[in-house]
């Protein structure tokens, strides 16, 4: 019996809520069970110095934890200057891009902040998952105001952590399970199926192809659930 009680295959309970900042032009609050990210979309009209005159835009992400998002405080400047901070927010920038078209929205630069308000594991997943739900809604800003004719995404982004607990794989890992897997995997998967990052770690004996391509089986099913909640958010 997993910790939560949940089945193996079963995700945390995910609530998407969308227009959750003012002023923001695309904002999404993530909860993955007690797991809460804060995901807000401010659009620039200007692009980084390397895509200057280039005609294409640009989305990258910025990621922080509050100091209480643990259960002890951590020194917000510290963390800020993390490894773990940085490597999360540019897998969080790479995920967007690819399913955004950088070509169809002008010189333009998307910036997502994802701020974790609460962590009990998996805040890169909810991040990721989160973070699409406010780039499309600043999209659909834009659209409504005539700036662009389409909102310019080939697709849905989704992420959700996999992992080897008590001999068995299982789905969408809070903290107490993060904590004793054997193996952690986080999955970066499009609505179609197709991968986009894979993170996988033994944390004691090296994982088996089979336990891998279970893992990735499983994934599977919780992004198309978690899909299934974006497009319950955006009333797609």
């Amino acid at each position: 019996m997993r910790p939560s009680g949940r089945a193996n295959d079963e995700l945390r309970p995910i609530i998407l809520e969308t227009d959750v900042s003012k002023y923001a032009e695309g904002s999404c609050l993530a909860k993955f069970g007690d797991t809460h990210v804060l995901c807000t979309a401010s659009i620039e009209d200007s692009v980084p110095p390397f895509l200057r005159n280039s005609g294409g835009g640009w989305v990258t992400a910025e990621y922080g934890m509050l100091p209480r998002a643990t259960d002890t405080r951590n020194d917000r400047s510290r963390t800020l200057r993390s490894g773990r901070t940085l490597e999360i927010q540019r897998l969080i920038g790479r995920s967007l891009r690819a399913v955004t078209d950088l070509k169809a929205f002008g010189e333009r630069q998307i910036k997502v902040d994802c701020d974790v308000i609460q962590a009990d594991g998996g805040t890169r997943t909810a991040a990721i998952t989160g973070s699409y739900v406010a780039l499309y809604l600043a999209f659909q800003h834009i659209q409504r105001i005539g700036v662009i004719p389409r909102v310019p995404m080939s697709g849905q982004i989704a992420a959700v952590s996999c992992g080897i607990w008590n001999g068995a794989a299982v789905l969408d890992l809070d903290y107490a399970e993060d904590s004793t897997a054997q193996t952690d995997a986080n999955f970066v998967l499009t609505d179609q199926g197709n991968i986009v990052e894979v993170q996988g770690t033994a944390e004691g004996e090296p994982f088996s192809r089979q336990d891998f391509l279970s893992l990735l089986d499983l994934a599977a099913v919780g992004i198309d659930r978690l899909c299934a909640r974006q497009r319950e958010a955006l009333g797609l």
